[in-house]
């Protein structure tokens, strides 16, 4: 559509697909992708941007939501947009089946975790540990006003765009938990504006 975009993922393989699309797309003049951890891409990268944008399912690996507003911050042009759309806290407060709560809303420790598998192969043959962090809205909201960020738009919706949780029904291209349909929020977007 236009725009001069630039990426980051903590993945390399993540990276290099975005690259390869890119080759394919004939778009490499405009877009560029870096790979490193979100807290450090000050050193990495420079400038400003008219809109920086957070997507699904990345805050709950970042322990610190101050960090990640100052990065924001920094990258933001006066006058420019923050957008995030992101699954909704409370949805991370369920166990994987939805059939209890199992994890606090509010931040208050690491979740530490054995998995199998990964998010995008669940069948994979890995173990590990994994660490996440449940951000309640408040924090979330919080951590951006203190950084002079003045919200614009909250919204939130009782469906999931994408079918990526357990004991899922579809209608209408949109995915609800079986049993709480339109009752549960599943997904937030938020709207910031840097003033000048």
């Amino acid at each position: 559509m236009g725009a001069d975009v630039t990426g980051i993922d903590l993945s390399d393989t993540a990276i290099q697909q975005a690259n390869d699309l890119t080759k394919q797309l004939q778009l490499e003049n405009k877009a560029r992708f870096i790979c490193c951890d979100l807290y450090s891409l000050p050193e990495h990268l420079q400038g400003t941007f008219d809109m920086v944008f957070t997507s699904y399912g990345t805050i709950g690996w970042l322990p610190d939501l101050d960090k990640w507003a100052h990065v924001i911050n920094h990258f933001l042009k006066p006058g420019g947009h923050f957008i995030m759309a992101d699954f909704h806290p409370a949805v991370w407060m369920f166990d994987d089946n939805f059939k209890e709560i199992k994890y606090n809303y509010f931040n208050t420790t690491t979740i530490i975790e054995e998995t199998t598998g990964s998010y995008t192969d669940r069948g994979a043959d890995l173990k590990s540990l994994s660490y996440s962090w449940n951000h309640p809205l408040s924090e979330i909201i919080t951590a951006l006003t203190d950084k002079g960020l003045q919200l614009q738009v909250f919204q939130e919706f009782d469906y999931s765009p994408y079918n990526c949780f357990n004991n899922t029904i579809e209608k209408e291209g949109r995915f609800y938990i079986k049993g709480m349909e339109e009752k549960l929020p599943m997904v937030y977007a938020l709207k910031f504006l840097k003033p000048y």
